[in-house]
């Protein structure tokens, strides 16, 4: 008889699997810390500061705690640099068991000092980390003191890891660039300009992105934190428009923005051929006095599904029927990735995010087919169990996700933040088709247990 993986209790009430006639049902929680014992696919709140800052290129990032802290958020993105590349070096103050005993300013004071001189920095981030919130180190007097010594901006990163979710970093991350935006002139930038929030240069898919917008006659003034320079941030605040690629982890940012500088922002995704279009028709809709905006608009599209039209189909014919897996950070992916899946073919059994709200998940129970498991804050288990009993083709995920991908013998896509492939624009769709269709259709899954292989 077949074993049945079960749902840890307490873990029911963020699992949701659609049925008809389920409308005035749906009521799954999310916004909760994780379940101990779970074994989350989250990271903690440090982690989230880190993600969200670490690309910006020309600044020392250094974090106030143990080794290995460093090194657990190391390279933690495949975020390129155009220049400068510090971002790619990972400081820590190495804390040991005297300095937790006597404290770490000193350590912290030094090695800013030191790193400063030596890399000349156009500004620093200093992390906290769960044993700086337990000794108590002020490291806002030790930033202050550095900047006025060093002339330089110098900001602290309220990011200890037991402070709450991964999204609490995120936060942490906005109020630290917060501190740094209005700071510059914003002389010279043109009244058709933006920002591009959320987009970390993963691949090169900001460069992709800002050459879209920039053909649309758009000044980009500043990516947050893609290819990201201090300069360009401290001067974001004459852009006319934010546009918010990430959600969960820019939009408190945006929302800062339009409270003190009157400055709106749009939500859109860069992944699929149907919503990196509307991203750039969305964008031209508000400058509605230029109508040469978004006939170019018009054009870069045409242009840009003409190209690739022809080669999705070959992928499609393939692909059709086939069933994937989704779970990644931010639910607003889930909602791109779907429809990205549905045009070559493919349908979605399972979809979750670990930062997702109330409003994220509605919107994915309306998309998603009858039969799919919608989760929140999902563990390898769960994961497991519901790729293995909706018989999956295809997990997408992060690093994290890959190791589950395999064990269970089903094809993998990494659509998180180590991936070298660009996945968002145009051509980011036809890498995305490309890779999955390589994925799935491998010869290598009949030799898997599940298809009837060897154990």
């Amino acid at each position: 008889m077949k074993e049945e993986i079960g749902i840890l209790e307490g873990r029911q009430s963020q699992v949701f699997e659609k049925k008809s006639g389920d409308e005035q049902q749906f009521d799954i929680a999310c916004d909760k810390t994780s379940l101990s014992g779970s074994v989350s696919q989250r990271a903690c709140v440090f982690c989230g500061s880190r993600v969200v800052l670490y690309p910006v290129a020309d600044a020392i990032h250094i974090v106030h705690g143990p080794i290995g802290c460093a090194a657990y958020t190391w390279d933690i993105r495949g975020a390129v640099s155009s220049g400068p590349e510090l971002h790619r070096l990972s400081f820590s103050t190495d804390l040991q068991e005297m300095d937790v005993i006597y404290g770490g300013e000193k350590k912290l004071y030094r090695s800013l000092i030191e790193l400063i001189d030596q890399y000349q920095p156009n500004a620093a981030f200093i992390y906290s980390t769960c044993i700086i919130g337990l000794i108590g180190d002020d490291i806002e007097a030790v930033c202050r003191k550095v900047a006025q010594e060093k002339g330089i901006p110098v900001m602290p990163v309220h990011s200890e890891g037991f402070k709450g979710t991964k999204k609490d970093g995120y936060k942490a991350a906005c109020s630290a660039l917060m501190k740094l935006i209005g700071t510059g002139s914003t002389e010279g930038i043109s009244q058709y300009s933006i920002n591009i929030l959320g987009e970390f240069n993963l691949a090169g898919e900001a460069w992709i992105i800002r050459e879209y917008y920039e053909k649309m006659g758009i000044e980009v003034v500043a990516t947050m934190t893609g290819d990201g320079r201090i300069d360009a941030i401290r001067r974001s605040h004459g852009a006319s428009l934010n546009v918010v690629q990430c959600s969960g982890s820019m939009t408190s940012l945006a929302k800062d923005m339009e409270e003190k500088y009157g400055i709106p922002y749009i939500r859109v995704s860069y992944f699929g051929f149907e919503d990196m279009s509307k991203s750039l028709y969305d964008v031209a809709a508000l400058f509605p006095d230029r109508p040469e905006i978004m006939e170019r608009a018009r054009e870069i599209v045409r242009d840009e599904i003409r190209k690739y039209y022809p080669e999705m189909q070959k992928f499609k014919s393939s692909l059709t029927g086939k069933k994937a897996a989704i779970y990644v950070g931010g639910a607003f992916k889930t909602f791109s990735l779907i429809k990205a899946l549905r045009t070559i073919g493919m349908s979605v059994v399972l979809a979750g995010s670990q930062t997702g709200n109330k409003d994220d998940y509605e919107r994915l129970r309306e998309m998603c087919d009858e039969g799919t498991v919608i989760v929140d804050d999902s563990n390898p288990v769960e994961l497991s169990k519901f790729v293995l009993e909706k018989e999956a083709d295809l997990l997408i995920g992060g690093v994290k996700e890959r190791p589950i991908a395999f064990k269970l013998g089903v094809g993998f896509c990494d659509h998180n933040h180590e991936r070298k492939i660009p996945l968002a624009g145009f051509v980011g769709m036809y890498n995305f088709a490309k890779e999955v269709y390589e994925s799935v259709m491998s010869p290598v899954w009949q030799f898997a247990p599940r298809k009837g292989g060897l154990a």
